[in-house]
């Protein structure tokens, strides 16, 4: 007896996007979710490594956004999950589709709100450039989703870039 594929045994989704749609929103959702978990890891990262006159004020600014990010995560994969597809979820593949370059060596503490301010911004700009796919599908839950990610990217990279002012 032959082994069935995994995609005969998933069941089909039928929830009004078309099957060419769901595939594009998770493409770009994948993309979504390398960018959210490398800077996820770079900012836990910095969390635990910076040193300063401002340690304090960073340490614990670095752990609420991992934090919100280690749940944004989980929002992002289950959004694909919803859609019928698997959620990438190995380094391997988070380094193909991020944007987000890894940190090399423990930098500055200014240097280390460069990045996250730099890796925010990316993250927004990945969620926005979504959207257009997402809208054209009439894909509400998505849009809603990309609308709280890129609201609370655009107000970190605020906050971050403030304290090199």
């Amino acid at each position: 007896m032959a082994k069935k594929s995994n995609a005969s045994r998933v069941a089909s989704v039928n929830i009004g996007i078309s099957d060419k749609d769901r595939k594009r929103i998770v493409e770009g959702l994948s993309h979504l979710l390398a960018d959210t978990y490398t800077l996820y890891l770079k900012t836990h990262n910095f969390h635990w490594n910076v040193t300063g006159p401002m340690f304090n004020t960073l340490h614990l600014m670095f752990e609420g956004q991992y934090n919100e990010l280690a749940l944004a995560v989980d929002q992002i994969a289950e959004r694909i999950r919803a859609l019928g597809y698997p959620a990438p979820g190995t380094y391997k593949e988070f380094a193909k589709l991020s944007s987000i370059p890894e940190a090399e060596g423990v930098p500055a503490a200014e240097e280390m709100i460069r990045q996250l301010v730099e890796g925010q911004e990316a993250v927004t700009r990945t969620a926005r450039g979504i959207f257009p796919i997402v809208d054209a599908a009439s894909d509400e839950p998505t849009a809603d989703l990309l609308t709280q990610r890129m609201q609370l990217h655009e107000k970190n990279a605020w906050m971050l870039r403030s304290l090199l002012a």
